[in-house]
């Protein structure tokens, strides 16, 4: 036993716990209706925010490693989901795009995923909703 530390006081732990916890219950309701898995909802959600993105710029930015990225995207990719483009400026790297099926399946999501952060923050009252925002939003800057 270590004095001085308390696993369930220690703050990354707790932040890991409850991000794990939140994915793991939204991708249970997405993944049940669209069959979809977390890394592929990254996916989708990134590139429903921005276009023509790289797997690397996506990896980058969801905190996953470029393996699942690519395993996601190529699913993705074969459900006609998104498409797989190489530019012409740089044969290196391949572009993601949604189709307009994708869109749909995001738009869907969204909704669902908003309705999930509405159930979650409703523990919290208001005011607490906004600190809790605001502070996070510190801590990942």
């Amino acid at each position: 036993m270590t004095i001085g530390f308390d696993l369930d006081e220690f703050v990354p732990y707790l932040v890991n716990v409850l991000g794990t916890r939140l994915s793991v219950e939204l991708g249970a309701e997405y993944g049940e209706r669209f069959g979809i898995s977390i890394p592929e909802w990254r996916v989708l959600a990134h590139l429903s925010q921005n276009d023509h993105v790289s797997v690397r710029e996506i990896y980058r930015r969801v905190e996953m490693d470029k393996v699942k990225v690519s395993r996601a995207a190529t699913r993705l990719e074969a459900a006609g989901l998104i498409v797989k483009e190489i530019p012409d400026d740089d044969r290196r790297l391949v572009a993601l795009t949604l189709t307009a099926k994708g869109q749909n399946v995001v738009a869907e999501i969204v909704d669902m995923a908003l309705d999930f952060e509405r159930r979650f923050l409703a523990k919290l009252e208001p005011s607490e909703q906004e600190t809790f925002r605001r502070l996070l939003k510190r801590m990942l800057a």
